[in-house]
């Protein structure tokens, strides 16, 4: 495994210059000021340099003489650091990207709508070297009482030979813990192919981190006070169309068109909790005991 921790703030590798802030496109979920296309465009170049060592390594594997008989695959770790994507469970917060290469088995550009999480990846290394990951022993127990892998093997998705991973996928966060962050503001999620159910259990609090402390963000409050508001104050129930409004801008939660739709997500998301013995806020005001001491994490 190789891993890098580029891109992160404060975005100072690669070529600064490779990318003309003016002429970036945000997206219609941000604010665009000059600080934030300056930072953006830093962001940008690190990616590239982050493109550079994924090249480095991929040399490595061909020096092998190993190329054509390894698996590789590639993630990312989060949406980016701006406002309404890492540390929220918006989809620019938690749609990463992944790549994988197989010669002779994956057809080269093709891609795949599936909906997969990273719990997925071990089940599916299993399943393409021949064992059975439905029939292993993890060793720990579930709030269910089973004891297998929460994930499931996609290898079918990889071989093209299926579209359909996971009918839902869930998130989870907490500022628990983090730099600058809310004593407490816990959210989980639950989505599916169009809809994304948010829960925040602490929504009557302000959300805060180190994104709400920095200069961009302040002028952000100048120039879009209402958004930059929307950031840190949230409803308790959030329910968005990701394929008409794929920004997560309107909030359909209480559309009593979509009630269905909303009641379905939330059980599968307290049927999910419950599996992962996730028990909301008091699990939030726990989370510290299971932290290292004076370490704070972003």
């Amino acid at each position: 495994m190789f891993t890098s921790n580029q891109p992160h703030s404060p975005w100072t590798r690669g070529n600064q210059a490779a990318y003309n802030p003016d002429k970036i496109k945000l997206g219609p979920n941000m604010v665009d000021t000059k600080i934030t296309r300056r930072q953006m465009a830093k962001y940008f170049a690190e990616i590239t340099y982050l493109d550079s060592l994924i090249g480095v390594t991929l040399d490595i594997i061909k020096r092998t003489g190993q190329e054509d008989n390894t698996i590789i695959m590639f993630a990312t770790e989060q949406g980016n650091s701006f406002p309404f994507s890492k540390w929220t469970l918006y989809d620019q917060g938690l749609h990463a990207g992944f790549i994988t290469k197989w010669p002779g088995k994956i057809k080269a550009g093709t891609r795949n709508a599936a909906m997969l999480e990273y719990v997925d990846i071990i089940p599916t290394l299993i399943d393409i070297a021949g064992g059975d990951p439905t029939k292993i022993n993890t060793g720990s127990k579930d709030g269910n009482g089973n004891m297998g892998f929460d994930g499931i093997s996609f290898k079918d998705v990889l071989m093209g030979k299926s579209s359909q991973g996971h009918d839902y996928v869930y998130g989870e966060h907490t500022t628990r813990g983090i730099n600058q962050g809310s004593d407490a503001y816990g959210s989980r999620s639950a989505r599916d192919k169009q809809y994304l159910y948010i829960n925040n259990f602490n929504f009557t609090e302000k959300f805060k981190n180190v994104v709400t402390g920095s200069p961009f963000f302040k002028e952000w409050r100048q120039i879009n006070p209402a958004r930059a508001e929307a950031y840190q104050t949230r409803a308790e129930e959030e329910l968005y169309d990701v394929v008409n409004d794929p920004f997560n801008l309107k909030n359909l939660a209480a559309d009593p068109k979509l009630a269905t739709t909303k009641a379905t997500l939330k059980a599968k998301l307290a049927a999910f909790m419950k599996q992962q013995n996730d028990k909301g806020p008091q699990t939030e005001m726990e989370a510290l005991t299971r932290q290292p001491k004076n370490k704070e994490e972003d």
